[in-house]
């Protein structure tokens, strides 16, 4: 087992080279051990073709000679070793997917049939007759990479992938079939659809399938399938906000003790409803999400008296204008709006019009209001992700006309006073971003550290992409897709790297070339497009003592910040 680090807060356990049944056997023996084991910090236990990848929280482990890193990799090791760790490990189960194959639903199958030089009737009865296993599940919410695919069928991928590909569709890349469980963007041959769920937030286990278990897809008549019921646009599990304040005394604020909403006259570019997102589902493919600088909304609920993990709005470039029916506290942080002190309370009187117009520095803007926003918590979190249309408001960005419930407070706010700026990550619009080397640092040289990069227009809340001069890769040998996380420096084949983002997928194909520092992760969220950065390297023990730093520096002025309150 190659033991490895990803990033400052996960560690990589390679369990072989190459994609077979004995590898995919050690992946969940080892997978059940770690999760069974229930190591302190732990956060994430994600199980991918040739690896397991373990998430944690260096803060959450105990001060000693060992780094938070070298204590989990120790005890990783151990796990192991362990008499138990590679012995018999019963198969998964075997999930029938019903199947409409072509037509509509399957419009790529006549390409497929050509490609194989067969009728497309053979490829419908060679899709169904073979025998699958889920390798992996990624990409999207219960997205199963399925192995087993007759050799015949295997043909490349899309050369310009659809916008929108419908949620149940079958697909083929290269050698692996899957399921599309939500509507996504995807350069997969569609060859079918299924009505079947494979992702419903509202199941004790969202994902209807899981690495190891068998999948027998079975043909039905040529009938329009209803629409998979995702269950993601309007669940509400826990209509509830968290205590006024993190380590302070208090209950919830249940859905009865709320005020008159806050109304939006105009949505502004992108404002959604965020926290700091859904740890512990990263095996079902559930992104991270929640918000992009977390440090921002942490900060703009403790200005306002809120717990950190409040739900608050997070805005993109030109924010929205809000009519506040009660007398109100905000806070504004992130991004600068021109008329709106930021990084401080501020009173708002009940008939205000809050505008924040467009950012003059900035990207994402945070907005926390006291007391917190009220909205459905989807997998514990509060926090939108637009491509699978979970939390938040509906799953979506908000609209005009939309009312934000907020929970009452009775905290008092002594004024007149703000976050001391020296206490603010660096931000900047051309900054040095600090990082950490990733498994394929070597094949790329010193390249990514020699060229300034600048923000392309195609950047969103999955990843921050850049351009510059190309990154070429010494080395032609294909990858097993690994778990990546935010902050991984991804390199696809145009050699222009993407930092992924809160919304990143859970696992990816692509080399890594590196991976933000944890403490650096809000510099690369405020850059806009035209801004430029560059990379520099520092090591693994400096990445987690500068968390560590912040984190003391953050827990004196919390201390502080309760003491405004009364």
């Amino acid at each position: 087992m190659r033991v490895s680090a990803l990033g400052d807060n996960a560690v990589t356990a390679g369990l072989g080279d190459e994609i077979g049944p004995k590898t995919l056997h050690r992946v969940r023996a080892f997978a059940a051990k770690v999760a069974a084991a229930r190591l302190p910090g732990v956060t994430d236990v994600v199980p991918a073709f040739a690896s397991v990848t373990v998430f944690y929280d260096p803060a959450k482990f105990a001060a000693g000679n060992e780094s938070p890193y070298a204590c989990l990799r120790r005890q990783l090791l151990t796990l192991a070793h362990a008499p138990g760790a590679d012995g018999h490990f019963a198969g998964g189960r075997e999930v029938a997917i019903p199947v409409c194959y072509g037509g509509a639903n399957g419009p790529d199958l006549e390409t497929v049939a050509a490609h194989a030089g067969i009728p497309a009737a053979e490829v419908i009865r060679m899709h169904a007759d073979a025998a699958y296993v889920v390798h992996a599940i990624g990409f999207a919410p219960g997205f199963p990479y399925l192995g087993g695919l007759p050799e015949k069928l295997h043909v490349p991928r899309l050369a310009t992938p659809r916008a929108a590909v419908p949620a149940g569709s079958v697909g083929i890349g290269g050698g692996q079939t899957g399921v599309y469980p939500l509507e996504t963007p995807g350069g997969w041959q569609v060859i079918g659809r299924t009505s079947l769920a494979l992702f419903d937030p509202s199941r004790a286990e969202p994902s209807l399938l899981h690495v190891g278990d068998r999948v027998k897809f079975q043909a039905v008549a040529s009938s329009q399938p209803r629409p998979p019921k995702t269950g993601t646009r309007h669940l509400i599990s826990d209509m509830s906000v968290p205590s006024p304040a993190e380590g302070a005394p208090g209950e919830r604020h249940l859905i009865s003790d709320i005020q008159t909403g806050v109304k939006v006259l105009r949505p502004g570019m992108l404002t959604t409803v965020q926290d700091l997102g859904r740890s512990g589902h990263r095996a079902a493919g559930v992104p991270l999400s929640g918000a992009a600088d977390p440090l921002a909304l942490r900060l703009a609920n403790w200005l306002v008296g809120n717990s950190a993990d409040a739900a608050a709005l997070e805005v993109t470039l030109i924010g929205p204008e809000l009519e506040f029916p009660f007398e109100a506290v905000i806070a504004v942080t992130g991004a600068r709006f021109p008329g709106i002190p930021g990084w401080q309370p501020v009173r708002v009187l009940a008939g205000t019009r809050l505008k924040l117009g467009a950012a003059t520095s900035g990207c994402r803007g945070y907005v926390a209001i006291a007391g917190g926003i009220v909205t459905g918590r989807v997998l514990g979190s509060a926090s939108t992700y637009l491509r699978g249309g979970l939390g938040g408001v509906e799953g979506r960005a908000l609209r005009e006309g939309d009312v934000l419930v907020v929970a009452k407070t009775t905290r008092v706010l002594e004024e007149h006073w703000r976050i001391d700026g020296r206490v603010l990550p660096a931000y900047s619009a051309s900054p040095v971003v600090r990082v950490v080397r990733g498994a394929q640092a070597d094949e790329f040289g010193r390249a990514l550290f020699a060229t300034e990069f600048k923000v392309t227009p195609r950047s969103d809340r999955m990843g921050v992409r850049l351009s510059g001069a190309a990154l070429k890769r010494n080395n032609s040998r294909e990858l097993i897709s690994t778990a990546v996380s935010p902050g991984t420096v991804q390199i696809p084949p145009d050699g222009q790297p993407i930092v992924l983002m809160a919304d990143a997928q859970t696992i990816g194909g692509y080399p890594q070339a590196a991976h933000v520092i944890t403490v650096d992760l809000p510099l690369v969220a405020q850059l806009r497009p035209g801004d430029t950065l560059r990379f520099s390297e520092v090591s693994l023990d400096e990445a987690q003592n500068l968390l560590f730093a912040r984190e003391r520096t953050l827990a004196l002025l919390h201390e502080g910040l309760v003491q405004k309150f009364h």
